[in-house]
């Protein structure tokens, strides 16, 4: 069977996560060839992959927003949609009903004299359609704005439109972005199996970001948030499958329109041998060492757990903080951690860059996550089959691998605290680093809660039987 994994901001380009995901699930699966569509942001990563690609993996296709937004425009022309394409674009610029994906890759079908997207934008009838909306629904905003706001939210969207598919027997998304309007494509114009494994609840991540961003203005960060939920549905609604991590997400889809019929869950798993070699926690001479398995962007929250640490120092002078993972991906965020470390007069931080995390964790006493948002972190997972304790932020699945879910009756492998508290964070901190007995213990804790639920073996043999099902429904 041929799979077709749409990876949207990570795979092959970004190291962790749900690129370590993707790698994984090939290597689990040697039976099937798998074709990468990678969507990236910027087209200098072009060709500039962090990892080695699987014998099984047959192929990429790159495709890069940047590269999109960016097409030149041909001349205006007239009156090229009929009366029922006019509707469909502006039922879909309203966005109140759900998202027709075959009716709008009828416009782009080839053959048509409208191949180009662009040649949409570039007409009087697109013209028409937004004046329409904007008199309908925006007009207390300024035109030309929204006007090229529309263009710079549409036109991917025409773009995958208008594409040629790759050719797979599964087309499987690891979120419900604009890979999820690939795979509505799919399963809509193509009758292929679409599944979708969503790690952490895109739209609302997107939410997250565009309200903290620079780029959407006032009133346009609301247009943008609401665009990402209703493409979210048109994936909800267009999967054969959706799978997710823990059930809390599985009610958040739900909530946001997701039929619960569709909703299966499966954790992520870790390879627990590359962690065999490290024992439970030890007494050791020198200072006490924390650390976070983390890329250094701004979602993981670099900057709090900066300033927790800062009172973990009044309280412990001699504390050492490793900053363990990549920090290329965004440097103007990392040149503001490292202003942070200045600003602060913190001693003992250190920014690896990337390591083999198997060889750091036997040096680390506890581990600190201060993500905003996560879904099921494989750095908790690893540092848990490592036998470290951990105290995370309340975000996506940390609760649930911390304190365990229903009828796991393990105990306690750590602390939970508030995302953006750097006081209740550093106090949990201090609370573990004074007390060895219960940082072992808890690090015990973790461990076996791995090893019960978030194994390899576990998580391939899952989508074995997943590919398998739709496999069979072809």
């Amino acid at each position: 069977m041929r799979i077709c994994l749409l990876a949207e901001g990570s795979y092959p380009y970004v190291v962790g996560g749900v690129s370590s995901w993707v790698q994984m699930l090939m290597e689990g699966c040697p039976e099937h060839e798998f074709f990468v569509y990678a969507l990236g942001a910027e087209a200098g990563d072009r060709g500039k992959f962090k990892y080695k690609f699987p014998a099984n993996m047959v192929g990429i296709q790159e495709v890069f927003l940047d590269e999109i937004l960016t097409c030149r425009s041909p001349s205006l022309k007239e009156n090229i949609l009929s009366a029922a394409e006019r509707k469909c674009i502006y039922d879909l610029v309203v966005g109140e009903k759900p998202i027709d994906v075959v009716a709008m890759a009828r416009i782009f079908e080839q053959g048509r004299q409208r191949k180009n997207p662009l040649s949409i934008f570039m007409s009087s009838d697109f013209f028409d359609i937004i004046n329409q909306v904007y008199m309908d629904r925006y007009s207390y905003l300024p035109f030309t704005d929204f006007f090229w706001t529309m263009r710079s939210m549409l036109l991917p969207l025409f773009y995958f439109l208008h594409q040629p598919l790759p050719e797979a027997d599964v087309y499987h998304s690891v979120a419900t972005g604009y890979c999820g309007i690939i795979g509505s494509l799919a399963a809509g114009v193509q009758h292929k199996p679409f599944l979708i494994t969503e790690h952490g609840i895109y739209s609302r991540e997107r939410e997250t970001e565009i309200v903290k961003c620079s780029w959407a203005k006032g009133d346009f960060k609301s247009v943008w948030i609401q665009y990402f939920y209703n493409i979210a549905k048109m994936a909800y609604r267009s999967a054969d499958l959706v799978v997710t991590l823990f059930e809390q997400n599985a009610v958040i889809e739900q909530e946001l329109g997701c039929n619960p019929e569709k909703i299966r869950i499966v954790p992520n798993g870790i390879r627990m041998e590359r962690f065999q070699h490290i024992g439970e926690l030890q007494q050791h001479e020198g200072p006490l060492v924390i650390g976070g398995v983390v890329r250094v962007v701004p979602i993981k929250d670099i900057i709090t757990m900066l300033r927790a640490f800062l009172l973990v120092q009044q309280a412990i002078p001699d504390a050492c903080l490793k900053v363990i993972g990549p920090y290329g991906e965004d440097r103007e965020y990392y040149e503001m951690c490292r202003q942070t470390v200045r600003t602060l007069q913190l001693r003992n931080v250190e920014f690896t860059g990337s390591v083999d995390v198997a060889e750091y964790l036997p040096q680390l006493d506890i581990m600190v996550l201060s993500s905003i948002s996560e879904g099921q972190p494989l750095a908790v997972l690893e540092g848990q089959a490592a036998r470290r304790p951990f105290v995370t932020t309340n975000v996506g699945c940390c609760r649930e691998l911390i304190y365990g879910a229903d009828g796991d009756e393990l105990g306690t492998a750590g602390a939970v605290t508030a995302p953006m508290d750097y006081r209740q964070m550093a106090r949990e901190i201090v609370r573990l680093a004074k007390d060895f007995s219960l940082r072992r213990k808890m690090g015990n804790v973790g461990y076996q809660r791995v090893k019960n639920g978030y194994t390899y073996e576990n998580f391939i043999n899952s989508y074995r039987n997943i590919y398998r099902e739709l496999g069979e429904n072809r």
